[in-house]
């Protein structure tokens, strides 16, 4: 930090962190105003010329200047202790150590430091952005005052707003944040910084359509911006609009190894039914690189989308050749089998499934629809029993219940699934409820025909 900085009043911040600045003026002593010792003669004869007495106690500022200059912050602490001593009440000594210990990462001595010079003069903007600064990251609700304090004071700054907005955002008070950016942009509508930061937050308070401007806004400012490009792809993703994948393919160019980026250009492609543009595009990524488990994947996803299961499955095999005690990868297996009718095989990937990850009810319910599927009904009505003890049977287990019944000839109960299907289902599967409702009226006819 050199002299210059002196007179800096705009703080830096950006995601990483914040520059901390000094204040205006100085806290040099006159010898002949301030120090009680020095003498002070009526009958002095008059002057020439300005003469200026030199005060001791500003070798102790001079000498820590020295050593804040060369960054030695060290150093720079003693000076400062021996005239605050002598001076406790110049803030700018203060405001001097806390920047020292700030930069020795000692926010407690600093925090104490900053509070002093702000007691001593309460118009220190420096002072309250600094406190802001320092608090932000270890506890930004408590940042909050001295930035707003910042911003009362610094009024047609922009800085200390987005240094607020930051410090609300951290601390939950999204709201907040959104009208301190706001207030930034609006007194420098070319602060780009400001604009990201407000652009950013819409897109996290679920504003897209607040958030596209903005992250446009950016991008004609800077075309190379691959944090507006990303936030412009991102934003027009949310909002559903078809030019997602042109703009994803944008930020692509920009930042060619986002391969999270990648994958979701894919699957909207996918979204799209646009199949074969998917593929290349996974052919792009894949290019110079042996396919991984996730690429195989995804792949498999869009030759299904396609239905060239055979493709798909062969895809799947080479993915859990790579990772075998992947669960989702061997149920995937599974219920591509179910697709081809091949029950028995996709049984047995639902079986390996389960061994896997035993927890997961999803695995069982695909078991039970190749047991069902397959016309095991004994094997369908204990699935639905395992499936009913991790959560309560909807209306749809119910009626495959009612089926399993009918089909094993047992009256009673199928007649009771029957009635509980209908109770739940409250008519929403027109189909289902009408064959529902004729089985009721067969089975009850054959139950008092058999109690006759």
């Amino acid at each position: 930090m050199t002299a210059a900085n002196f007179r800096a009043i705009a703080a830096l911040f950006f995601f990483a962190g914040a520059q901390h600045v000094l204040p205006t003026g100085s806290a040099k002593l006159d010898a002949r105003a301030q120090s009680p010792s020095a003498p002070r003669s009526q009958s002095s004869p008059p002057q020439s010329r300005k003469e200026t007495i030199r005060n001791p106690l500003n070798d102790y500022l001079d000498e820590a200047q020295r050593d804040i200059d060369k960054n030695d912050f060290t150093a720079a602490i003693t000076p400062l202790q021996k005239f605050i001593a002598e001076k406790p009440d110049v803030a700018f000594a203060h405001f001097q150590l806390a920047y020292a210990y700030t930069a020795l990462k000692q926010v407690p001595e600093a925090r104490v430091e900053y509070e002093k010079a702000l007691a001593i003069d309460p118009k220190m903007s420096e002072a309250y952005l600094n406190l802001g600064i320092l608090l932000t990251e270890p506890a930004p609700a408590d940042a909050v005052a001295p930035l707003k304090k910042a911003v009362e004071l610094l009024p047609s700054q922009s800085r200390p707003r987005i240094l607020l907005g930051v410090a609300q955002e951290r601390a939950g008070d999204f709201a907040g944040a959104a009208n301190s950016f706001e207030g930034a942009v609006n007194l420098d509508p070319r602060d780009t910084e400001a604009t990201l930061h407000l652009a950013r937050l819409y897109l996290k308070l679920k504003r897209p359509a607040d958030a596209e401007p903005k992250f446009r806004v950016l991008l004609n400012a800077d075309p190379n911006s691959t944090v507006a490009a990303l936030g412009l792809a991102q934003t027009l993703d949310a909002e559903g609009k078809p030019e997602a994948a042109e703009a994803w393919q944008k930020y692509l160019a920009l930042q060619p190894n986002d391969q999270a980026a990648r994958a979701r250009i894919i699957h909207s492609l996918v979204e799209q039914q646009n199949y074969d543009e998917a593929l290349a595009e996974l052919d792009r990524a894949e290019k110079g690189a042996a396919p991984t488990s996730d690429t195989l994947r995804l792949r498999a996803d869009i030759q299904i989308a396609q239905k060239h299961f055979d493709d798909a499955s062969a895809t799947l095999q080479r993915a859990i050749a790579l990772t075998p005690k992947d669960a989702q990868l061997v149920a995937g297996l599974g219920r591509i089998d179910l697709q081809k009718h091949d029950y028995a095989a996709a049984e047995k990937q639902f079986k390996a499934a389960i061994d896997l990850d035993p927890k997961n009810v999803t695995y069982w319910k695909d078991l039970n629809s190749a047991y069902y599927l397959s016309g095991d009904c004994i094997s369908t009505l204990a699935g639905l029993d395992v499936i009913a003890k991790v959560e309560p049977p909807g209306a749809g287990a119910w009626f495959i219940r009612a089926l399993c019944y009918d089909k094993l000839h047992q009256i009673k109960p199928a007649l009771e699934a029957y009635q509980k299907f209908l109770s739940m289902d409250e008519n929403k599967n027109k189909d289902q409820v009408w064959q529902a409702q004729q089985r009721t009226q067969v089975l009850k006819h054959q139950l008092e025909a058999k109690r006759q």
